[in-house]
């Protein structure tokens, strides 16, 4: 084999390599399909409430987080969003965060949704959910007008 034919030969092995890396994956189709464990943790981390006004609800959402320890990192009322966070006992190095969703419905009542992570691990015990909601239902018993 004389270095014309070698040469040639790496040439079209590299060709085919870089054209390989060129095609694109099929797409899986039930990459964003929900799954069964997906829609029960969604239905603990989500509650509808008896309240038409959306400032208030924001209201009551932020002062159940604050009465439950978190710090309000970012409120943004037009898009009924709010993050916290507080330090974990009795280790004070963990972290526990949730960002809440507070959506008006059509029915005049108010859609609250909280997703909590623990140490970047989302939380998935609907205990933890129950015990959230139970404080912003007292918020917004105090709250209301």
């Amino acid at each position: 084999m004389n270095w014309i034919q070698v040469v040639g030969t790496v040439v079209i092995a590299m060709g085919s390599i870089i054209l390989h890396g060129c095609a694109a994956p099929e797409p899986r189709q039930e990459l964003f399909a929900p799954t069964d464990a997906q829609m029960k943790i969604r239905s603990a981390q989500t509650r509808t409430f008896e309240v038409k006004d959306h400032t208030a609800a924001m209201r009551g959402v932020l002062a159940a987080l604050q009465d439950l320890g978190f710090i309000i990192e970012r409120a943004n009322e037009p898009l009924g969003l709010v993050t916290a966070a507080r330090f974990a006992e009795p280790n004070y190095y963990d972290v526990l965060g949730v960002t809440v969703t507070v959506r008006p419905q059509q029915d005049g009542k108010t859609m609250v949704r909280a997703n909590a992570i623990y140490n970047s691990k989302p939380i998935e015990d609907p205990k933890v959910y129950q015990n959230f909601f139970a404080a912003v239902e007292r918020s917004l018993f105090l709250v209301k007008d």
